[in-house]
């Protein structure tokens, strides 16, 4: 399913798929599920690039280090909320980040503002996500005018 709905998007290039046992690590490691749709196209492809190479899906090691990152970075904690209850799964190309909710578990689709800490609704569900990055390219496709 997921590769098919790539496949509609000039320029958008899908990664080989993941291997299911570096899933499962990175969900022991998070001590959290990976949604069900992002560990479906991860299954089918370990993340989606959009015609400009921006990884608007993270492979699953990018998942895992760029959440490790954000949760452990002592700096962080005084500069913005906390981040465990998020799981960051790609990015804008400017700073932002976009990400599930998982406390409590969603299959909304956020945005995290790198510069305010704000964390925006941008879409219900990983489809509508994926094709509004795909297509709408660029940095700034979920803003409002």
């Amino acid at each position: 399913m997921w590769l098919k709905t790539i496949s509609e998007y000039d320029g958008a290039t899908p990664s080989p798929p993941a291997d299911p046992s570096h899933l499962a690590r990175a969900e022991q490691v998070l001590d959290q599920p990976l949604p069900t749709a992002l560990r479906d196209l991860l299954l089918e492809c370990n993340g989606v690039s959009d015609e400009y190479g921006t990884e608007v899906v993270w492979g699953i090691t990018r998942i895992l280090e760029a959440n490790l990152s954000f949760r452990s970075e002592p700096s962080f904690r005084s500069l913005y909320m906390p981040f465990e209850p998020l799981v960051f799964f790609g990015e804008n190309g400017g700073g932002d980040q976009f990400a599930f909710v998982r406390t409590p578990s969603r299959d909304d689709v956020f945005v995290w503002d790198h510069e305010t800490d704000s964390r925006t609704w941008i879409a219900p569900r990983l489809e509508p996500f994926l094709r509004n990055a795909l297509t709408h390219p660029g940095t700034d496709w979920y803003r409002p005018l």
